[in-house]
């Protein structure tokens, strides 16, 4: 099943903030800007008449599951694997890894879910982009959806106002592809 859910960050009433390991459940948090004038002309076509837009399915059930198995049939060499792993270990404020930043500022750092988010969704963007394997560039494109609801921030971050993508984007800039032996 697919769940989308929203995020209202002006109205909290009969809302509730998520624990850390429903979040973790999420596979991507995107962030949207506030709509242009077309696309509010486009909501409000669609939301302020009798008529609604009329809604033909695209697959069934069946064609979505090939797709699944098709995207994850989808090789990954061990070397981005790594790359992916490295990321994820770069947000854990406890380990040999952890960033600079992400010690300062991060109490709890990504799953190994954020790591099968990575691969999976490296696997669906390599599908997307017309090739056989996954790329070093897939798993950075993915960096900021797939990590930045994972990470949790301390006190400190909290009090500073700190904004994960900022630290995850630190963290990608000073990553390298490949360990050197």
């Amino acid at each position: 099943f697919v769940v989308l859910a929203t995020l209202n960050p002006l109205e909290l009433e009969a809302t509730y903030p998520l624990p850390e390991a429903q979040l973790d459940r999420f596979f991507i948090k995107l962030r949207m800007d506030f709509p242009s004038v077309d696309e509010i002309h486009t909501i409000l076509d669609r939301t302020t008449y009798v008529d609604e837009p009329a809604v033909e399915p695209v697959w069934d059930a069946a064609t979505i599951l090939r797709l699944r198995e098709a995207a994850l049939a989808v090789p990954i060499s061990e070397a981005v694997q790594d790359y992916a792993i490295r990321m994820i270990m770069a947000t854990q404020p406890s380990t040999r890894f952890a960033h600079e930043l992400t010690k300062k500022y991060f109490r709890y750092g990504a799953s190994p879910r954020g790591a099968q988010a990575l691969i999976i969704g490296g696997k669906v963007r390599a599908i997307l982009g017309g090739r056989a394997e996954v790329a070093y560039g897939d798993i950075r494109h993915l960096v900021l959806p797939a990590l930045r609801h994972r990470v949790i921030l301390n006190f400190e971050g909290e009090a500073e106002r700190i904004d994960p993508d900022t630290i995850l984007k630190s963290i990608m800039e000073s990553m390298p592809e490949k360990v050197m032996a």
